[in-house]
């Protein structure tokens, strides 16, 4: 395996792109991740914030550090993972976690891994998904993501922008992917606007540390509120109808019950 480090975006030529590592790093530990090729690309993402643009490279501790950041950021960065994670992982990572269902962590052949089943539908699901769960349980896992998406951020690329809810789909029959980067394409920045008012709210089975049972973000921006959840889907999920539009599984209906309790809690944080 090969270590590149381009010292600019035109230096880009394949490779998977590892940042503060978090994430690629467990992957091709467990063989979930195969790479002849990483490309360090800590010289070539901005890190860092200025107003309203938060460099793709930069961490979550620095986020959560960071006054000028809407709260309901700031709180996902400083319940995500770890202190030593928050000071590794970055943003971008971030947004781009695999999923933690553990039938496709142990490489069973899921639908995500081009099978023809999803093992949790069937098998143990506490910690998958309510919504859009029909042809894959998964759950997704960031908060960040979550946060982000009821902010409604923007995404940029090294070839374009975009809208942080474009950055994700459904995975289907005939496209099992879970996000919508081409190959080559970069995260670089992040556009998060000013909020009226925001929070993040989660249930974890740890009162520190752990991924999102149920994440629930939401912010007031010019009189519109919008409500985005982690942990309750295969993708970070924006709100758009009502919470009894779930569909739980056997064993997720629990989740729906903390979602509701999490929802009443944040309209009220927002006011």
């Amino acid at each position: 395996m090969k270590l590149l480090r381009p010292s600019s975006l035109d230096e880009l030529d394949g490779g998977v792109p590892l940042a503060g590592g978090t994430e690629v790093v467990p992957l091709l530990r467990d063989g979930l991740l195969a790479a002849d090729v990483l490309v360090d690309v800590g010289a070539v993402v901005p890190a860092g914030i200025d107003g309203t643009r938060v460099g793709a490279g930069t961490t979550l501790a620095a986020i959560a550090a960071d006054a000028q950041v809407p709260a309901a950021l700031r709180e996902a960065c400083t319940l995500a993972a770890s202190p030593q994670l928050r000071n590794m992982g970055t943003v971008a990572g971030n947004l781009l976690q695999a999923t933690r269902c553990w039938y496709w962590r142990l490489d069973y052949p899921c639908r995500l891994h081009g099978g023809d089943r999803c093992h949790a539908r069937d098998g143990e699901h506490r910690e998958h998904a309510i919504f859009a769960n029909d042809f894959c349980a998964s759950a997704h896992p960031s908060d960040v993501a979550a946060a982000l998406l009821a902010l409604d951020a923007a995404v940029h690329t090294n070839r374009r922008a975009f809208p942080i809810a474009e950055l994700y789909r459904l995975p289907t029959e005939d496209d099992r992917r879970t996000t919508t980067l081409e190959v080559g394409e970069l995260i670089l920045e992040l556009e998060v606007p000013a909020a009226d008012s925001s929070c993040y709210l989660k249930a974890m089975d740890r009162k520190r540390w752990a991924f999102p049972l149920v994440g629930v973000a939401a912010a007031r921006i010019g009189g519109t509120a919008r409500v985005a959840l982690a942990g309750v889907a295969p993708v970070p999920w924006l709100l758009e109808g009502s919470l009894d539009d779930a569909t739980p599984l056997p064993g997720t209906a629990y989740k729906l019950e903390i979602a509701k309790a999490l929802h009443r809690r944040a309209l009220t944080t927002l006011g």
